[in-house]
């Protein structure tokens, strides 16, 4: 069964949420691309939408945007996602993850684009709760 991690940024509270995403609603997400908006019935808000802004493989490998796919790939970098030189100008090959969710991607990184009726922190602090 794939799982997910999910952490869900709120930009005007200026705060970020971690929750997990397991079942169907992960299921769901399989397949679904680095830019693509959800309804964030997947993550327990009900009335939100949220965009996919990046994420992360089991082994911490970074998401890229264009990079299509969702297996790892080690290409050439320049300043950029994955790869920070020391001096300016300095390229390096590294391994990086495709802009696709796929079932060895461990982390997602949403950003709130449409708020719903309730604010963030109050439903996922009763869906914790439930779970306990």
């Amino acid at each position: 069964m794939v799982e997910f991690k999910a952490v869900i940024s709120e930009p005007k509270e200026g705060k970020s949420y971690q929750v997990e995403i397991k079942k169907h609603h992960a299921n769901a997400l399989i397949g679904k691309r680095i830019g693509d908006e959800i309804d964030g019935i997947y993550v327990g808000l009900p009335g939100y939408k949220l965009k996919i802004t990046g994420g992360s493989d089991k082994d911490g490998f970074p998401m890229r945007k264009d990079l299509p796919g969702g297996s790892r790939k080690s290409i050439l970098l320049s300043k950029s996602i994955g790869f920070h030189p020391p001096k300016k100008g300095r390229r390096k090959r590294k391994s990086v993850c495709g802009n696709q969710i796929a079932s060895n991607t461990l982390q997602i990184n949403m950003k709130v684009t449409k708020l719903g009726a309730k604010p963030v922190k109050e439903l996922l602090e009763t869906k914790k709760s439930e779970e306990e």
